[in-house]
């Protein structure tokens, strides 16, 4: 179970480059492929041998990203101090919190075991690979980001244990809220590929026009859709 506290994020403040700036605004949101729908009222197979297969419930899925994609040119400012909610992955009751952390190339991220028993984290991604070693509570450990990319998190105790941490390349993201709403603020106008993401599904990227005030609004639905076939 991810216990998860999901919040807007707009991380571009104090990260002003023109004069000239807006907003992205919108929704997020994923369907299945279109034809498999589910054999009962709740979701489960008729069939007794496969009743207890969990089905995906895309309207259920949550922890999505949204984020500009790739370098800003003529951002020269070297990332703020933020929050520690936004720069710490707590470890209790053998979970990872939160379960999705977008974060800036270049952050440090605090790992705090909160339970009295040990726990390994580490991470064999080719941008990130790291390993904090065994501790507990009241052991608080770190470990900085370099590279932009996805890093999948582990302990190497408890199998159920992960989370993701998502290294971009510039401030310009936002972490989408429980209702499927997002912000990304003091943005530069311009346009750009606009990206939305998801652990289990294939990235959405949709090009966007920024105004030079006010907001740019959209709506995006992942899916599996548009890959190619056997």
């Amino acid at each position: 179970m991810k216990l998860v506290s999901l919040i807007i994020i707009g991380l571009s403040a104090g990260f002003a480059l023109s004069a000239s700036a807006g907003n992205i605004t919108g929704t997020v949101k994923a369907e299945g492929k279109a034809g498999a729908q589910p054999s009962s009222a709740d979701g489960k197979y008729d069939s007794r041998k496969f009743k207890f297969i969990e089905r995906v419930n895309y309207e259920e899925l949550r922890d999505f990203v949204v984020y500009i994609d790739g370098p800003i040119a003529g951002l020269t400012n070297a990332p703020k101090t933020l929050s520690v909610d936004t720069r710490r992955v707590n470890q209790k009751g053998a979970v990872f919190i939160p379960h999705v952390l977008p974060i800036m190339a270049g952050t440090t991220v605090e790992w705090p075991n909160n339970d009295d028993i040990f726990h390994n984290v580490f991470s064999m991604s080719e941008s990130n690979p790291f390993d904090l070693d065994l501790y507990k509570n009241p052991t608080i450990k770190k470990w900085t980001f370099k590279n932009p990319g996805r890093v999948d998190v582990f302990c190497s105790i408890h199998a159920n244990m992960n989370c993701v941490v998502l290294v971009l390349q510039n401030p310009y993201f936002a972490l989408v809220s429980q209702a499927g709403r997002f912000a990304i603020t003091n943005v530069p106008a311009g346009t750009y590929k606009l990206k939305a993401w998801h652990e289990r599904l294939p990235t959405l990227t949709q090009e966007i026009a920024v105004p030079e005030s006010g907001d740019a609004k959209v709506d995006l639905v992942l899916g599996i859709k548009n890959l190619p076939k056997q």
